[in-house]
């Protein structure tokens, strides 16, 4: 699951350098060909892109560095955490919801894929079948009930399983 989300992130990050490296110079420099930069808007919107793009890459960077630190072992075996499935029965909407905990850059709320970090993923966190979770939203709070739980350690022994 991290691994490719790591590819993703180290191919932006490939991309946003050969940016910065190859062809912000050349427009900065044919800008700057151009005469007086005071006034030079090709010039001042090059500069900004490239300031743009190299904080990116430092916030990809940071993000990357974070994800290298998840350590599948931290992640409960027994209660929610990432790459958990969970069922819950939603009190205020009187309907049963799936959810799965993903990190932030995979969520997708239509396919029901919510990251650790939204609202009803930290009211999830560390719930067990039979726990109540309540989550605050700008609508009101949510109460929810969780029925049935899929941590991420069940999925990869599944899969190990039906490799074997």
């Amino acid at each position: 699951m991290t691994d490719q989300i790591r590819r993703k992130l180290q191919e932006e990050i490939n991309a946003l350098e050969h940016e910065l490296v190859h062809e912000l110079p050349k427009e900065i420099k044919k800008a700057a060909a151009l005469g007086d930069l005071s006034e030079n808007a090709e010039y001042h919107m090059a500069k900004q892109r490239q300031e743009f793009v190299k904080a990116r890459v430092r916030q990809l960077g940071k993000r990357l560095a974070e994800l290298s630190m998840i350590n599948m072992n931290n992640i409960p075996r027994d209660k929610v955490g990432l790459g958990s499935t969970v069922k819950v029965y939603d009190n205020t909407k009187n309907e049963e919801v799936e959810y799965k905990l993903v990190t932030s850059e995979e969520s997708d709320v239509a396919a029901g894929k919510i990251s650790t970090t939204s609202p009803i993923g930290r009211a999830l966190l560390n719930k067990k079948v039979g726990d109540e979770a309540v989550v605050v939203t700008p609508s009101g709070k949510r109460e929810m009930e969780i029925l049935s739980l899929s941590t991420i350690h069940d999925e990869l022994d599944e899969g190990e399983s039906k490799q074997a």
